[in-house]
């Protein structure tokens, strides 16, 4: 008994014997003998193609990392604001105090 090995097919060869189905180039069973691809296995391609077109014209959403990227920006952007204002702070504190020791 020997065992058939598998073959993996890669997401673009999917996508173009699709299209090829889609488009009416060629059909189903053409493709099939073509390619050696049970009609059952095509017809699940293109059930998930059909399925995901959608997802192609979707914003994409932002990932968790991306999210994170944000609010750190964010984060530093208001801290740089916020040392600046300290350091203008001291600035005019200490020209202050240095007039004669008084406070104006």
């Amino acid at each position: 008994m020997s065992k058939r090995k598998r073959r993996k097919f890669s997401a673009e060869f999917k996508t173009e014997v699709v299209l090829t189905i889609i488009s009416g180039a060629k059909n189903q069973a053409e493709v099939c003998r073509e390619h050696q691809i049970s009609a059952q296995q095509l017809g699940n391609w293109k059930r998930q193609f059909l399925e995901n077109a959608s997802s192609v014209f979707a914003e994409p959403k932002p990932s968790t990392e991306a999210q994170e990227i944000a609010e750190l920006e964010r984060m530093v952007g208001r801290l740089t604001m916020e040392l600046e204002i300290a350091k203008k702070a001291s600035i005019i504190l200490t020209s202050d105090s240095s007039k004669n020791g008084r406070w104006s």
